[in-house]
């Protein structure tokens, strides 16, 4: 009986690549006859190597299976609400040519809102829809903040499992981990004295929404051997619940060896309006500041500081000028800015804001000092001295260059009642139309107001009737489908038909009109039915 011969070896991987790239007639593949038949002997060889190649692979180390995602409380969402989300998540915002959008409603934009809403009934994320969820949010970080809490902790599971979900880790109080609750001293401290920079932020901020004391104390133990950049934000996160019992600690945080946290801390205390450093600057600001009256009318008049003294400096005003800019207007402009405005109507002959506002200025120092006050209103929250420096929104100067800028009027908007602002942004677009008011919606209430929504639409109207393209108003629309209530979907319908253009209108723009009106009124109808789906 013969020995079998051996198997032959099977060729390599790599002689086989070179004899393909080569030619079966420079190189024959092993183990087969030269001729005709060559070519498909290497690819007969070449499969076979690939199964064994797949086969030989060795299996690895067989890792620990991960533990079960923590079960999720909330109630579900309701069946149409959890196919809506599908439909959100599916949708790509298309773009067309020469700014043409059609009449589709944009889902992707309409996600925000869908997500606000779905929060504020608190309703649990599909787990099948989580990792389009956090897609949709890696992909904008704009989503993340609420995406994040509707997906939950089981988002956070899945996010240390995929590389590319990191962010919610890092986006979650604590990277991820439950913070302690007011009952877990130990914890607390431990998390405090040894945890991560982020967790220890994290962990302020949880204790200073709810006890703003505790989180002071907590604050105060440690503040000596912070680093300079942490001490910063640390120290910001005292403009949640920021009162008088601050007070003490900012002031010892007026030495600080870091400008930036001698200045975080001047503003914080300049915000507080019966603050010793409040005082100090009252009397620094009313000795700039005086009433002329030796003129016809009553003016004010300004004498800028001479210099920025050391105990200036100490209180935040900043010495050195940014370029550009004169060295006592800056330090006029710092003065007036973290000055009570409570002192003022005492030291201009208790005058009232409005009537404050109305005096003239002298030697074009209008806009600094009114500018100045606006800052001061917006950090003071001041409500008072806002509408006196919003002044009547159909004053010729309320739509274009004046004392006050729009984007100050926008936030000085923001200090009003949320009934003030959108009537005052309604007298506004009434009276200059809405090329100068794309700002000033931004900080009105969501849905808009009745009054807001009817001027917003008949602007739009007097628009198109005006013949222009509707291109230039492409951000007032893009708010008016997120921002204006559902229920002026019917006052939409007698806009939907092209209407007759005038002579001097630009070609199409009618049509344009109409298929923007058309996109609008669906938007309109569908976010209807998005808040139907989610019940009551």
């Amino acid at each position: 009986m013969t020995a079998a011969s051996p198997l032959p070896t099977p060729p390599v991987w790599e002689d086989l690549v070179t004899t393909a790239l080569l030619g079966t007639d420079r190189r024959r593949p092993p183990g087969t006859a030269p001729g005709r038949n060559a070519p498909t002997a290497l690819l007969d060889a070449a499969a076979a190597e690939t199964v064994r190649r797949r086969a030989g692979l060795r299996p690895g180390r067989a890792a620990p299976r991960p533990e079960p995602a923590a079960e999720d409380p909330r109630p579900a969402l309701p069946a149409a609400a959890a196919r809506r989300l599908a439909l959100l998540l599916a949708d790509r915002p298309g773009t067309g040519s020469g700014g043409r959008r059609g009449t589709a409603p944009d889902l992707m934009e309409l996600l925000p809102q869908w997500l606000a809403a779905v929060n504020a009934r608190g309703f649990a994320a599909p787990p099948e829809a989580l990792p389009a969820l956090l897609d949709a949010a890696r992909a904008r970080t704009d989503l993340r903040p609420a995406a994040l809490r509707f997906a939950g902790s089981r988002a956070l599971w899945l996010a240390r499992l995929n590389p590319d979900w990191r962010f919610a880790l890092r986006g979650a109080p604590g990277g991820g981990t439950a913070l302690p609750g007011p009952a877990e001293a130990r914890r607390i401290e431990t998390l405090w004295q040894e945890g991560l920079f982020a967790e220890r932020v994290a962990l302020l901020a949880s204790i200073r929404s709810r006890d703003p004391d505790a989180a002071r104390a907590l604050l105060m133990a440690t503040w000596p051997t912070e680093r300079a950049e942490d001490r910063l934000m640390f120290l910001d996160s005292l403009r949640t619940g920021l009162g008088t019992r601050d007070e003490p600690f900012l002031e010892q945080a007026l030495t600080d060896r870091s400008r930036n946290v001698r200045a975080t801390a001047a503003e914080l205390l300049s915000a507080l309006p019966g603050s010793a450093l409040a005082a100090r600057m009252a009397v620094r600001a009313g000795t700039c500041v005086a009433v002329d009256h030796t003129g016809d009318t009553p003016t004010l008049v300004v004498e800028a500081p001479h210099e920025c003294d050391a105990g200036m400096e100490r209180d935040g005003v900043s010495p050195k000028a940014p370029s550009g800019r004169g060295e006592r207007s800056w330090w006029f402009g710092q003065l007036i800015e973290a000055a009570p405005l409570a002192s003022w109507p005492a030291r201009l002959g208790g005058r009232t804001p409005e009537q404050i506002v109305a005096l003239p200025v002298a030697d074009d120092w209008l806009g600094e000092l009114h500018g100045a006050w606006c800052r001061a209103a917006v950090r003071q929250r001041d409500p008072g001295w806002s509408r006196a420096l919003l002044g009547v929104p159909s004053a010729p100067d309320a739509g274009g260059p004046g004392a006050v800028s729009l984007a100050e009027r926008a936030k000085l908007l923001g200090t009003l009642p949320v009934p003030d602002r959108a009537e005052w942004v309604a007298g506004f677009i009434a009276a200059h139309g809405l090329s100068e008011a794309f700002q000033l919606l931004g900080v009105c209430a969501v849905p808009w107001a009745e009054p807001l929504g009817r001027s917003v639409v008949d602007a739009l109207n007097i628009a198109r009737d005006a013949g222009s393209y509707p291109w230039s108003f492409s951000g007032v629309m893009g708010l008016a489908e997120r921002c204006l209530d559902p229920s002026e979907a019917t006052r939409l319908d007698a806009l939907l038909a092209v209407p007759d253009e005038p002579e001097d209108a630009s070609p199409g723009a009618g049509g344009y009109w109409a298929e923007a009106f058309q996109r609008l009124g669906r938007t309109l109808r569908l976010r209807a039915v998005m808040a139907e789906e989610l019940g009551p």
